[in-house]
């Protein structure tokens, strides 16, 4: 697999840049969401992920030109499931691993699958507005974590 950033640097760089709104929209990849969370978890410990990203994505989205709307942009249950996969994640790394090296082995895990949620939620649910704008418990099952 190649990494699409190759040490820590470029990690917090990601990270960073989204967090100020300065990333370009084109950078803002689906590798680009699991740095900016493993960033935050890791590198901002003084901030709840869980009450800090949605304000960042939804800033970050205005600034690109995303609308955060009932149908695009912000998702309030993917976000909320991916940062608890994540921190059930690194409960089982060392914590001085490195953010590169966590970041591959993310990407190489169910979790980073773009279809993971929908083992756990019906494409109805979580793709409702409902669950858009709020945590909607999973309907197919209990998440694993």
């Amino acid at each position: 697999m190649t990494l699409p950033y190759p040490d820590d640097a470029a990690i917090v760089s990601v990270g960073e840049r989204f967090a100020a709104r300065t990333l370009p929209k084109a950078e803002w990849t689906h590798a680009a969401h699991f740095a900016a969370a493993l960033w935050l978890l890791r590198c901002r410990p003084e901030l709840v992920a869980e009450e800090a990203m949605p304000g960042m994505i939804r800033r970050y989205n205005e600034a690109v030109g995303t609308v955060n709307s009932d149908s695009s942009g912000y998702h309030a249950t993917i976000t909320l499931a991916l940062l608890a996969g994540l921190r059930a994640f690194l409960a089982e790394r060392a914590p001085d691993e490195p953010l590169h090296r966590l970041l591959a082995a993310v990407l190489d895990s169910p979790l980073a699958d773009r279809e993971w949620a929908l083992a756990y939620w019906t494409r109805e649910r979580l793709f409702s507005v409902a669950a858009r704008r709020e945590w909607v418990a999973p309907d197919r099952g209990l998440l694993p974590f």
